[in-house]
């Protein structure tokens, strides 16, 4: 029997505030990495009152809107979940962001708090970019921003738009081609 392969599920997450349960995260993109067909995306409500104004402009998202439109929390993070676990037939998801410690705390804890656990697993781990560029190239950590990993790797015409579904897309093509020059120097 032969074990299915890793899945890398590159995810991007916008906010409202810096962190979770006070401030909302208000969209989520997912995109599995070689795979530009796999991909996921959704608005959610907003949780609280409370957001910082600079967060909320980045994302460009209105939060009126999303509060009359969006789907409840609870709803978003259930079809994401059902998402996620409808990889297993053809792979064992693994969780890739950049940050990871950003776009991990609000997924693990939206996961935890709102659909019962994450389907990445109990602690939500997973794969940083940047940890991975400075492992894989022996760089310094200054050296490791996606733009300057992009660049490197010949994905100049890879925008980032802060639209998660677009950005984790974006994540997803400079995972696979860090993956792909990793098997090109072994």
């Amino acid at each position: 029997m032969s074990r299915l392969p890793e899945l890398y599920v590159a995810v991007d997450v916008e906010a409202d505030g810096p962190i979770p349960g006070p401030y909302s995260m208000i969209s989520l993109g997912m995109a599995v990495a070689g795979h530009p067909e796999l991909t996921f995306y959704t608005e959610l409500k907003p949780i609280s009152d409370e957001f910082v104004p600079a967060a909320l402009a980045v994302s460009g998202l209105d939060r009126d809107r999303l509060l009359r439109e969006a789907p409840p929390a609870e709803e978003a993070m259930g079809a994401a979940a059902r998402w996620v676990n409808g990889l297993r037939e053809i792979g064992r998801p693994v969780f890739l962001a950049a940050p990871a410690v950003w776009d991990g705390m609000f997924v693990h804890w939206y996961f935890t708090r709102f659909a019962g656990h994450s389907p990445f697993g109990a602690t939500g781990s997973g794969v940083d970019l940047r940890s991975y560029w400075m492992g894989l190239t022996g760089c310094e950590w200054v050296r490791t921003r996606k733009g300057t990993i992009k660049h490197e790797l010949g994905l100049t015409d890879v925008p980032h738009t802060h639209h998660a579904g677009e950005d984790a897309a974006e994540l997803a093509q400079v995972f696979d081609a860090a993956l792909r020059r990793r098997s090109r120097e072994r």
